[in-house]
């Protein structure tokens, strides 16, 4: 066997196992991280079969647009599922009871459960 075969064998295990890394893992960014990865090692397969456009392209869009697509959506997400707010001054988010102090502050009474 020669050495170039053991690694395009080695490229396509770890493709197979990042694809089903992808699919089985419950942590978003982790899943994120696997598909960039992915992409890159898909890079790698497509040089090794000598098509450089397909390249460039999977290295750009994969890797690159998509990547960091995903992790924006996964950041806007983390924002609304934390029920945190951004404060239009400072532009920093706000905890939940930032929001309960500043409130306080102002004089308005926080709001309480009924029961």
């Amino acid at each position: 066997m020669s050495l170039i075969v053991i690694f395009r064998t080695m490229l396509l295990i770890l493709l197979i196992i990042c694809a089903v890394a992808v699919n089985l893992n419950k942590n978003l960014l982790q899943a994120v991280i696997i598909f960039m990865a992915y992409s890159l090692i898909m890079c790698v397969v497509w040089i090794l079969l000598e098509s450089p456009d397909l390249t460039i392209t999977e290295a750009a869009v994969g890797a690159g647009i998509s990547g960091t697509l995903f992790l924006m959506t996964l950041k806007k997400i983390r924002i609304e599922d934390a029920g945190e707010n951004i404060d239009e001054k400072t532009e920093m988010i706000r905890s939940g009871e930032q929001e309960l102090e500043d409130r306080e502050a102002i004089g308005h009474e926080p709001e309480r459960m009924e029961e």
